[in-house]
């Protein structure tokens, strides 16, 4: 599973098993990191791709951290607080607010759904402080779902289909147009709007920077390259799972600093609300530059009128070209606001981490978050999927998300700030 290459049909049964493995891991579960895990599998159930995902997982965090913020009242809420005594219980409170707006997005897994939230009710003792948590639950997930009627998701936007040089089209191996281009549509949760902050676009196609790029990924992000090193292979292997990875880093740091359950619930509202708007940011940017994807500007180079670059008509990338425009990198996007995220919540850029991807099996190290985001930019070029720009640009623009989302929200309930 990884935000630039997810399959468009058939991806039900594959994205659950695929979330199984990235999120289970049982170590110090709670609350929050359980209904992380059965949101996640729902989602993957009925099909949803990793972007879309994302913006869901966004709707289920921020209720749930709305409701058990409304009991513990250390920081500002989200939507609101509903009315709660400082005894409710934060366990019922939770799972009752995941559970309510996972429904009521997948309502084909209310089955499973309705035996997990069984599971989750049964362990917490039953009385008044039961009770009240329910109810606060309840609050927080109708007034989550109120606010989320008719903010255009699944509406009828694709990304218009080019034919010049530059343009984007569909490319190998499927061929079609990303049924999920929605998103560059949907209304965000933090910033203002999906264009605050547009990019710069990609380099231009007569110029020596974009034959400099032309020539980069060409080169090492070929499915037959010879000078890509086994290392930068690896690379371009463990970041094609994507997002997941970035909900173990954050599982790790959260069980490494034993956070509890309002610790959680903050932490994963931050991560998935500035993700969310980080990919319908990138979206919104792709829709608007629609920039052709390395594997067609290399196979219809001869059309570009640089005279730097020539054509490769048979020239295939190392990881499969998803269904959607060059600029900016998706991946980058979500991944620089994730990142930015968990070094805010935490406090520091240089905390040592480690994980270990599903698709290339192989674990790496890092000694901060932002050595994590130079990797990605340098990943993608050689898988073959981006011009270095694009994956530059969207590391900006996920720093630019998350520093909107710093300034903005999630403040002390006693600052004056």
């Amino acid at each position: 599973m990884h935000i630039d290459a997810y399959r468009v049909r058939g991806v039900g049964l594959a994205v659950a098993v695929a979330l199984l493995m990235a999120f289970a891991v049982p170590a110090r579960a709670d609350t929050v990191t359980d209904w992380n895990l059965q949101a996640s599998v729902a989602l993957g159930a009925a099909g949803q791709s990793p972007p879309v995902a994302t913006v869901h997982l966004a709707m289920v965090h921020a209720a749930v951290y709305d409701a058990v913020n409304a009991i513990d009242r250390r920081y500002e809420p989200y939507l609101g607080a509903p009315e709660a005594r400082h005894w409710y219980s934060k366990d019922a409170a939770g799972a009752t607010a995941a559970y309510r707006v996972v429904a009521s997005i997948v309502p084909g897994q209310q089955a499973v759904l309705d035996a997990q939230y069984a599971t989750s009710l049964a362990a917490i003792p039953d009385g008044r402080a039961k009770q009240g948590g329910i109810a606060v639950g309840e609050a927080a997930a109708a007034a989550m779902i109120a606010a989320r009627t008719g903010d255009g998701r699944f509406g009828p936007f694709r990304f218009p289909v080019g034919s010049l040089p530059g343009q984007w089209r569909p490319v190998l191996p499927a061929m079609v147009s990303d049924p999920n281009a929605w998103l560059a549509r949907v209304e965000p949760f933090l910033i203002e709007s999906p264009s605050q902050f547009r990019s710069g676009g990609p380099n231009t196609l007569p110029t020596r920077t974009y034959a400099k790029e032309f020539a980069e990924v060409e080169e090492l992000g070929s499915l037959t390259s010879s000078t890509r090193t086994a290392d930068q292979t690896d690379m371009a292997r463990f970041w094609a799972e994507g997002l997941a990875i970035w909900t173990r880093v954050a599982r790790e740091l959260s069980i490494r600093s034993g956070l509890e359950i309002a610790d959680n619930a903050r932490l994963f509202s931050m991560l998935y609300l500035t993700g969310a708007d980080a990919l319908i940011s990138c979206w919104d940017d792709k829709a608007y530059w629609l920039f052709w994807r390395p594997i067609t500007a290399i196979r219809e180079a001869d059309t570009d009128a640089n005279p730097a670059t020539q054509a490769d008509p048979g020239w295939l990338p190392l990881i499969n070209t998803p269904p959607y425009p060059d600029h900016p990198s998706g991946l980058a996007c979500v991944s620089s606001a994730m990142a930015r995220t968990l070094r805010d919540f935490f406090g520091t850029n240089r905390l040592e981490f480690t994980a270990t991807s599903a698709t290339s099996n192989t674990t790496r190290s890092f000694t901060s978050f932002s050595q994590a985001i130079e990797e990605i930019v340098d990943a993608r070029v050689y898988s073959g999927l981006h011009f270095r720009t694009a994956d530059e640009d969207g590391a900006l623009i996920g720093k630019q998300v998350a520093r909107y989302r710093d300034k903005h929200y999630f403040d002390s309930a006693n600052s004056d700030d």
